[in-house]
């Protein structure tokens, strides 16, 4: 009997220039079935076309993580389509709010910026848990940044050159989220790690920047989606553990 194929989730896929595109054709090229979700069904469609060979399986689904009752139907779908999850990558993230002091910072946007970087990934974890239980060794990945972290020379805390005092305080908590849903997942075996891919080209002139190509940036995700059992957790970036 064949071995089971494993089914990835990838949200906050969008753009073909994005990392969740990246994300998503990585895994296909390792031959995972892939939800691929975006707010925009017909751009989801589109880029799974692109993705989908006809070796594996792309399912291109609306979701925005911010609509609570939206994550739950999509759960549903899931599980009476295929009846469980392997990889959840919480890669759904943004409200960039660069060049703006932490004391001027407009709340409208700070809320946005929590709704869609932290609450989206809890929404995510809590509504698909019951399908990861479905599977031996889940993993779930979330998309951190080193704006979030203490430790990052160039982007951390109190070192990153645009402010992003909404994001990063988004992604801060992010990286906590991370360490308390490993620990209440335990007794399921489902290991949860984030990962800082470091600054990635993914819009115009950031390459020129010294941002990394997206299809770089992936091989460090992919790698820690294929960790040993019972690592999680952690926060990693360039294939290492760092601090946060």
């Amino acid at each position: 009997m064949a071995a089971r194929k494993k089914i990835a989730l990838v949200t906050g896929v969008s753009r073909k220039e994005g990392l969740g595109f990246a994300i998503a054709s990585r895994m296909a090229a390792a031959g995972i079935d892939v939800i691929l979700t975006a707010r925009d069904i017909d751009k989801a469609k589109a880029l799974a076309q692109q993705i989908d060979t006809g070796e594996n399986l792309v399912f291109p689904l609306a979701l925005d993580v911010s609509n609570e009752p939206m994550v739950m139907q999509l759960a549903e779908l899931i599980k009476s389509s295929f009846g469980g999850l392997d990889i959840l990558i919480n890669n759904a993230g943004g409200v960039f709010d660069a060049g703006v002091n932490v004391l001027e910072t407009d709340f409208t946007t700070t809320h946005e910026a929590f709704e869609l970087n932290l609450f989206g990934a809890w929404r995510m974890i809590k509504f698909c848990l019951p399908l990861l239980q479905q599977r031996d060794a889940a993993r779930i990945i979330n998309i951190s940044s080193g704006a979030g972290t203490f430790s990052d020379p160039h982007f951390g805390m109190a070192h990153h050159p645009s402010l992003v005092p909404s994001y990063a305080l988004a992604k801060l908590a992010l990286n906590g989220l991370t360490v308390k849903m490993a620990a209440a997942l335990l007794p399921y075996k489902i290991d949860v790690n984030a990962v800082d891919p470091g600054f990635v080209a993914t819009y115009p002139g950031t390459k020129e920047m010294g941002a990394i190509d997206p299809a770089v940036a992936v091989e460090d995700i992919f790698w820690v989606t294929n960790l040993p059992a019972g690592t999680t957790g952690n926060l990693y970036k360039n294939r290492k553990q760092t601090g946060w």
